[in-house]
């Protein structure tokens, strides 16, 4: 029992010395160790120091510039001749090829009081995106009986924008009679709302002037049924007795016809056109025995390749 109270006694002494030793302690033995600052790095004089300068830099002479391209920069590195090549095929797959169509718009069996007549106008053209040479035709008859009107025309074409072209050439009139000569020049184009129009002045070889105003739209019914409303103005700039026309506004026509698209290439149609002459024209219809307007009931196919 005393030996129990004893070891108890020099426990209780023995306690608080060691913990004063353990405050006492150098305790920056254990702290972590820090890294030691990287020394500033010196910064060099030339900005450029640290990048190496091509080869073929250092074998060019110092202060001559290479020579610049004037036109085309590849030129400089590949041979002229070849990048010449190169961009002629890419021209050529990019909107210069050549190009051809033929368009038959119009051939009608046209069923109207008195004698029943026929027409046609058609358009074929070849060349490219900007420059075309164009071939018109346009007329009419009697079935059976006399052809009352056949002009052809020769025509250059120009676009000046991506929906316009300027339009120049000469046109011959084999009917009616006597013949006529043409020099041409007009516009035509899509107009807004995808109004197809076209204007054309008329200068003969007499000294007679004339101006055509013509314009049509395509109303889509179905993907195959469209129906074609079509205007036709002629304006005389002086009376040409000898071919019954009158100065001013000498005939107007006016047509609607539906057609139904088998393919787009081919579409029979039926329709309605009216035709009136004006002014003088009128005047000369009635003295040659002719009326001065005729309504007709059209049936016709449109087709082109």
């Amino acid at each position: 029992m005393k030996h129990l109270i004893a070891t108890a006694l020099l426990a209780g002494i023995a306690t608080p010395a060691v913990a004063q030793d353990h405050s006492q302690m150098d305790h920056s033995a254990h702290q972590m160790p820090q890294p030691e600052a990287a020394p500033a790095a010196a910064e060099p004089a030339d900005p450029h120091a640290g990048h190496a300068m091509p080869a073929s830099d250092d074998a060019m002479p110092k202060g001559v510039a290479p020579p610049v391209p004037t036109d085309h920069a590849a030129d400089a590195l590949y041979d002229p001749a070849t990048m010449a090549r190169a961009r002629a095929a890419m021209t050529k797959e990019n909107g210069g090829m050549t190009f051809s169509q033929l368009m038959i718009d119009r051939l009608e069996y046209r069923a109207q009081k008195g004698a029943d007549g026929y027409h046609w106008e058609g358009e074929g053209w070849i060349g490219g995106d900007i420059n075309r040479l164009a071939i018109k035709s346009e007329g009419e008859g009697e079935v059976g009986g006399r052809l009352h009107q056949a002009e052809l025309q020769a025509l250059y074409s120009r676009a000046i924008d991506p929906w316009w072209n300027i339009v120049a050439g000469v046109r011959q009139d084999f009917r009616p009679q006597p013949q006529r000569t043409y020099a041409t020049i007009g516009i035509e184009g899509l107009a807004p709302y995808w109004f197809e129009l076209e204007a054309q002045a008329f200068l003969s070889d007499k000294g007679d002037a004339h101006l055509r105003v013509e314009g049509s739209y395509d109303q889509r019914i179905t993907q195959r049924l469209v129906l074609q409303p079509a205007a036709e103005v002629n304006i005389a700039a002086q009376d040409v007795p000898e071919l019954g026309i009158g100065s001013g506004f000498s005939t107007i026509e006016l047509g609607l016809r539906l057609r139904y698209e088998f393919a787009r290439e081919f579409a029979p149609y039926i329709g309605v056109n009216w035709e009136r002459s004006l002014g003088d024209t009128a005047r000369y219809a009635r003295a040659a025995g002719e009326g001065a307007s005729a309504t007709s009931l059209v049936m016709g196919i449109r087709f082109w390749f």
